[in-house]
């Protein structure tokens, strides 16, 4: 049969499962097969690369080009299933910034090989590949090197954003000198000027993810995902590699999508979130005295009273946050909800669109800890419960609960939607202090008279709780 018809039939068949898996992500029950689906969908694409490779005689006789693929392909398929099984859930965020810069930083080296082509006058002369080699450069080495920022800032390093005025004015003449750059390679200038543009990316790359905080990274990686996807995409035109340009568009457009509710659900426009510089200022002092009045104390219960508070209640709605997945707590949460869903308690688990580091953070965590589906809900499903409700436990989220959100104008958190949790008949938090969340500034809910404060690592505390609720039996 023809290579070239059974690698553009494995081609289509990639593309749809590529449409197919994106589509089953859309729900938990689904989302493990759509990802299967996606990576069946992947081998497809390896495979007819592989069909017109050496089925249409590409490879130059002698050429090692064939033994340097199937090693790249070992190595990297060593690595990824490594960091599948081992990496820790709480460090998937992590992760995922990486294999993202990979995919960016891919789409760098390959336009790096296709204008070196180009200027050594071994490319055709084809103005749509000449400029989508250029942006790919451009955006795949903004990607790889931001994606190495939020890896930081998602570890620890470096976590609060960074900004001045010196910074802004950096940002805006390395960009004026990106584009000074480009116009610089249209004029028919060569690999000198190819590499400045690399070296001018990554600058600006860095520039523009240093003034973000760590809470917004969740936003930035799925911006940083949309731009690799673009990249990928570029290179598919140079390369004229139909998977190419499908994969890329498919995670291009679904990356700015996801990026444009991320910030819908917070009440934030994109450029709030990566020039505002939120999460810049000054740490609160929890409980300090500020200018509207004294200190305000928080109160503060023990297991065993807990206990006693959840053996004479019918709902509880559980609110985890990124304290929990730091604790690894969201095993135990399932059993301390498996005892009172046993004793007749309605358990239900509220889940901010941007709890975590990453979309979906939480949803992952809970589906690891087998938390049944139906338990899950989303902002504006739970909101309307939590005047019934008889306990809304908070195990470490801190803004996505601060009800100065809906009021203070003056506050960073302004105007994003917040779970209601200080809406419920009491309300138990779940931290290992009261220090203030990413925004810098104190959570009132801490303070509200219907709060009780469990101190503690979420992991240790819950199952301090567990213990407690078995022995009040």
């Amino acid at each position: 049969m023809n290579p070239k018809l059974l690698s553009d039939v494995a081609y289509l068949s990639s593309a749809i499962l590529f449409i197919i898996g994106l589509k089953f992500l859309s729900h938990p029950k689904r989302a493990r097969r759509g990802n299967q689906m996606a990576a069946i969908g992947m081998l497809f694409a390896i495979v007819a690369s592989f069909i017109f490779i050496w089925g249409g005689g590409l490879l130059q006789p002698g050429s090692n080009a064939g033994v340097l693929i199937i090693v790249g392909i070992l190595v990297g398929g060593l690595a990824g299933t490594i960091g599948a099984r081992y990496v820790a859930m709480t460090d998937m965020p992590q992760m995922v910034a990486l294999l993202n810069g990979c995919g960016g930083g891919a789409a760098a080296l390959i336009s790096t090989v296709e204008f070196a082509n180009f200027a050594a006058g071994r490319g055709e002369s084809d103005p749509l590949a000449f400029g989508a080699t250029l942006f790919g450069a451009v955006i795949g080495s903004l990607s790889f090197w931001g994606s190495l920022m939020a890896f930081g800032k998602l570890s620890g390093f470096m976590e609060r954003a960074i900004t001045s005025a010196f910074q802004k004015f950096l940002t805006v003449a390395v960009f004026l000198a990106l584009i000074a750059t480009i116009v610089w390679i249209g004029m028919g200038a060569g690999m000198t000027a190819f590499y400045a543009l690399l070296g001018v990316s990554l600058l600006f790359s860095l520039l523009m993810v240093i003034p973000i905080g760590g809470a917004d990274m969740p936003v930035v990686i799925s911006l940083l995902n949309s731009c690799t996807g673009l990249a990928v995409a570029a290179t598919g035109f140079a390369l004229r590699e139909p998977a190419l340009i499908i994969s890329g568009t498919l995670v291009g457009a679904s990356g700015t999508l996801l990026t444009l509710l991320m910030c819908k659900a917070m009440n934030r426009s994109i450029t709030n979130v990566l020039f505002a510089g939120v999460g810049a200022g000054p740490v609160a002092t929890p409980g300090a005295a500020g200018a509207s009045g004294p200190a305000k104390t928080a109160r503060e219960i023990s297991a065993d009273d807990l206990a006693m508070l959840l053996a004479n209640i019918q709902t509880l709605i559980v609110i985890p946050g990124y304290g929990m997945a730091v604790a690894q707590a969201q095993h135990v949460t399932r059993e301390l909800a498996d005892i009172l869903t046993a004793k007749g308690v309605d358990v239900k688990y509220a889940v901010h669109p941007v709890a975590g580091r990453m979309p979906g953070h939480m949803n992952v965590l809970l589906a690891e800890a087998n938390v049944p589906y139906e338990q899950l809900f989303d902002l504006e499903q739970i909101n309307p419960e939590f005047e019934r409700c008889d306990v809304a436990l908070v195990i470490g989220a801190n803004d996505v609960v601060n009800p100065c959100a809906r009021y203070d104008k003056s506050s960073p958190i302004y105007g994003m939607p917040i779970l209601d949790a200080d809406k419920a008949k009491n309300i138990i938090v779940v931290k290992r202090s009261l220090k203030p969340g990413f925004a810098g500034i104190d959570n009132e809910i801490y303070f509200n008279p219907k709060t009780y404060m469990f101190f503690g690592d979420a992991k240790n505390a819950i199952q301090k709780l567990v213990t407690a609720v078995k022995a009040a039996e």
